[in-house]
């Protein structure tokens, strides 16, 4: 295995940066059992995982079996750090974290690593914030991402349209989510919103990724999950969608991982 710690100055971020990366060595120091893995006989796909609100690329890299799976399936792994931005470009200097993610570091990847050249090979993925921002990030940046897989997806929109100042839902304040979403009153037409960025997408005749959400029916965020699902069902967006017993935790979203990932693979 090989894990790397990247630094490099983003001129979306406006500073020097740290993610990490995971790469196979199946194809480096081939074993009797990669050799049979057919996974092995094509070129490595990457994979971009997006880690939940007050977390880090860590979330992911040491929490999950990520690393097993990236092995076995023949994936380099990317973890980029959002911190709590929901992977939203802001409209202050050095905050354009969607530009970020969905095409700086796609294009990091290409140049540096070879790998991520095309929608077909590259996939987003993520956790609660990181789920909305996979979806969000593969909706404005269809051309870069073939697939997203998003679970138990922070799918907030509606929730803080309107929220005003002094006001907050358990999980933050009003302040917070005007500096990530910006004007809450205009929230649910603006760009940050995934839904907008669906329906524009089907108004140009832009192909969108293919979709895989799932969430545990314990998980609070349950509803909004399946409201999204269903709005994509009413404008006709296929989506692979699952639910099962679990929590907002680690042990519901590793369970869902490999699936994901051979979703993604078209196993």
């Amino acid at each position: 295995m090989s894990t790397l710690s990247i630094e490099f100055f983003s001129g979306c971020l406006m500073r020097p940066v740290t993610f990490q990366v995971y790469l196979p060595d199946g194809l480096r120091f081939p074993t009797q059992e990669s050799k049979k893995n057919p996974h092995y006989g094509r070129p490595t796909k990457t994979l971009f995982l997006l880690h939940g609100y007050t977390n880090n690329s860590g979330e992911w890299l040491y929490g999950s079996s990520i690393r097993f799976l990236a092995e076995k399936y023949n994936l380099a792994v990317v973890f980029p750090s959002g911190e709590n931005g929901f992977y939203l470009n802001g409209a202050a200097t050095g905050r354009k974290y969607c530009d970020f993610v969905g095409s700086e570091l796609v294009d990091y990847m290409r140049k540096v690593f070879g790998l991520a050249k095309g929608a077909e090979d590259t996939f987003i993925g993520g956790l609660s914030m990181g789920g909305f921002g996979a979806l969000h990030t593969a909706f404005a940046f269809p051309e870069n991402f073939g697939k997203v897989a998003a679970m138990s997806s922070a799918l907030l929109i509606h929730e803080i349209a309107g929220m005003k100042p002094g006001q907050d839902n358990g999980v933050a304040n009003y302040e917070y989510y005007h500096l990530c979403f910006g004007d809450l009153d205009r929230v649910e037409e603006s760009d940050a919103n995934p839904e907008t960025l669906v329906l524009k997408l089907k108004s140009e005749n832009k192909e969108i990724p293919g979709i895989y959400m799932a969430c545990g029916t314990e998980d609070f965020l349950l509803e909004r999950n399946r409201a999204f699902c269903e709005f994509l069902k009413k404008e006709e967006i296929p989506v692979l969608y699952e639910e099962g017993p679990g929590s907002h935790n680690m042990q519901f979203w590793d369970a869902k991982l490999e699936p994901a990932i051979k979703w993604m693979l078209g196993n």
